[in-house]
């Protein structure tokens, strides 16, 4: 063999080999940073849970499906779960926020994700449903023309043959 050639292949070989040892020489993160963040993972699936919580309770609660008595302190018992787990996320990832504005916090993520849902903060007025429902209506006069005199079924205005049975319509 060549001389070149076994060069050529011990260099190709000392770099296969720093290749696959690379994780084990030069690990970025320390062992425990990798645990901190899959507990930074869980708490921060556990606040979206809280915060999911809370938007069901706060809708449940508007549909008049929570009596007003038990409504505060199931809001209470969430706010003060929420506000511990963002404690702890505090303790982990230090944020210049104090103690008293965890519930804000908490209160302004589920606002936010209210938001993003499309989810109104109040109910629409009377005269906003009656505009909506009559934009509805125009909408599906225009669709469906009736049934087929076949087999009764629902046929479109711009079907000229009934879906179901092959009647010509027009």
């Amino acid at each position: 063999m060549d001389l070149s050639a076994i060069l050529l292949l011990i260099a190709l070989l000392l770099g296969v080999g720093l290749y696959l040892a690379a994780p084990l020489i030069f690990d970025s993160k320390p062992y425990s940073a990798k645990e901190e963040s899959g507990e930074i993972s869980s708490l921060m699936a556990e606040r979206d849970r809280v915060i999911n919580s809370l938007q069901e309770l706060d809708f449940d609660f508007n549909l008049g499906k929570i009596p007003k008595e038990d409504y505060p302190p199931q809001r209470a018992e969430l706010l003060q779960k929420g506000a511990d787990i963002l404690r702890k996320l505090d303790t982990i990832l230090p944020q210049p926020i104090s103690d008293d504005k965890v519930e804000m916090r908490i209160e302004r993520a589920a606002a936010a994700r209210r938001a993003d849902a499309g989810i109104q903060a109040e109910p629409p007025s009377d005269d906003e449903v009656e505009s909506m429902l009559a934009t509805r209506r125009k909408a599906r006069k225009s669709k469906s023309s009736g049934f087929c005199p076949k087999c009764g079924k629902a046929v479109l205005v711009t079907d000229q043959f009934c879906a179901n049975c092959g009647k010509a319509l027009k």
